[in-house]
């Protein structure tokens, strides 16, 4: 038993399943990519984390918690670009798991990443709706109380039914094909890096080098705190990675996707937190909307009204891009066997998993309508580390196979590289809070009992 726990799939069973007739249509180029990669990356992150970390966490040194997790990150998206341009398959480090470390691990990784991709997609969801509540207050239009948050009758809400509405709208969106779907990305990333860079323009003239003091309040060990929180801002990129299989020209692509977005969106990153901490004290910005209130602070309400419209449009592209990443990862699982095959059917007409969309989407609408937005991102990032983890270890084992023919890109400074990845991820991972390590175990023995009681029976590999 225990070595068909750790039997590997051959890579030309994948790259076979490929031209099957359950493969994806190819039809995405570098730039889609990238735009996939910032629509997934900027959201929640910029518009949320910047005033709430550096009030708790951080101060204004909420700079370096961003440089500290883009670091990482950067290590990380570099093992991905050689396993995406080597591995081009959907399902993202499950498939690569697979591949190099056997079943088990595989499951244990696709298991933990639906956790990152659901819980994402909640979460943004979630902040999505207090954004929207903001905008339409402008408008001097009020969603009942009780339908706009989660679950808590002392608070008097019951359910989140906005963001409950706008995941079915993008599972609507996603089942009529990834062309359409990143052509409404490219348009509403557009939008929302100019609502960044007009933040950044008109608040920069109300910097106040005083709001800089104490710089470093919480010390050191904050900033780190700081970092392991942020790292959920920058979750995303490895949602590109998911798309490999629907990639014109992959071990080109997949690596400058993946990169690019990474970079487009660390500058913005560190802008909006220099210039948010200098136009408000840091121990003010502890608000659902601290862009939106820097800029009522000063007095430019008209601008609060378009970030806040910017931001109700930016998260959209990141549910979207999440939960595209999750429904693949779910299709991969499906055609593998370690889950039902109805999740890995192709719409004929759309070329889609729809049945897995909706499925999909469903669970994860339940946890955005009622689970609070602070319990479900550090959820996110234990999910994610863990996944990070084991691509950077995978690569030192991914250069041994001689089966696997090398890709166009390689990640530089091997081994070296690879093993700092793994070490940094691991380091953050230590910071998150116990309780956050209790609910991921829990997640993982729910996730075993399904794979003993339903994958390890009906995997592909059996016959």
């Amino acid at each position: 038993m225990l070595k068909q726990l750790f039997r590997r799939k051959p890579i030309d069973t994948l790259l076979g399943q490929m031209s099957s007739h359950t493969h994806l249509k190819q039809t995405l180029g570098a730039f889609d990519l990238m735009l996939l990669g910032v629509g997934a990356i900027i959201g929640t992150g910029i518009f949320i984390l910047p005033g709430t970390v550096a009030a708790i966490h951080s101060g204004p040194a909420i700079v370096f918690s961003f440089i500290i997790a883009a670091v990482v990150c950067a290590l990380a998206a570099l093992c991905y670009s050689e396993f995406a341009s080597t591995v081009p398959v959907a399902g993202s480090a499950y498939t690569y798991g697979y591949v190099i470390f056997g079943e088990f691990i595989a499951w244990l990784l696709g298991w933990a990443l639906l956790l990152e991709y659901g819980l994402a997609v909640a979460s943004v969801a979630s902040g999505w709706s207090s954004y929207l509540n903001a905008f339409l207050s402008g408008f001097h239009i009020k969603i009942p109380h009780a339908i706009s948050g989660s679950f808590n009758p002392a608070a008097g809400t019951f359910i989140n039914l906005p963001a409950i509405i706008i995941i079915f709208l993008i599972a609507l969106l996603l089942t009529r094909g990834i062309k359409e779907s990143t052509r409404v990305n490219r348009v509403m990333v557009i939008l929302k890096v100019s609502v960044i860079l007009l933040f950044i323009l008109v608040g920069i003239f109300y910097v106040k080098p005083t709001n800089w003091q104490p710089f470093m309040p919480f010390g050191f060990s904050g900033v780190l705190n700081g970092a392991a929180l942020v790292f959920f801002a920058y979750l995303g990129f490895d949602a590109v990675s998911s798309a490999a299989e629907e990639v014109k020209n992959p071990k080109r692509n997949m690596p400058i996707g993946i990169i690019g977005s990474l970079v487009v969106c660390t500058l913005l990153y560190m802008l909006v937190s220099i210039v948010l901490t200098g136009m408000v004290s840091y121990t003010k910005l502890n608000v659902t909307d601290p862009v939106a209130f820097a800029l009522q602070v000063i007095n430019q309400n008209w601008v609060a009204g378009i970030v806040s419209l910017g931001a109700v449009v930016g998260m959209i592209t990141v549910i979207l891009v999440m939960m595209y990443g999750g429904t693949r990862l779910v299709y991969a699982l499906g055609r593998d066997g370690l889950l039902p095959k109805s999740m890995a059917e192709i719409n004929q007409k759309y070329k889609t998993p729809v049945k897995n969309t909706w499925t999909y989407a469903t669970i994860v609408a339940v946890f955005a309508g009622l689970i609070p937005l602070d319990k479900l991102a550090e959820l996110v990032n234990i999910g994610t580390l863990l996944a990070f983890m084991v691509v950077s270890l995978g690569i030192i084992f991914l250069r041994r196979k001689k089966d696997i023919a090398s890709g166009a890109f390689k990640t530089p400074f091997y081994p070296v590289l690879p093993i700092v990845s793994f070490l940094l991820c691991a380091f953050l991972i230590t910071r998150l809070s116990a309780a956050t390590w209790t609910a991921c175990g829990i997640w993982f023995v729910i996730g075993l009992v399904i794979y003993f009681a339903y994958g390890f029976r009906h995997s592909h590999l059996n016959k």
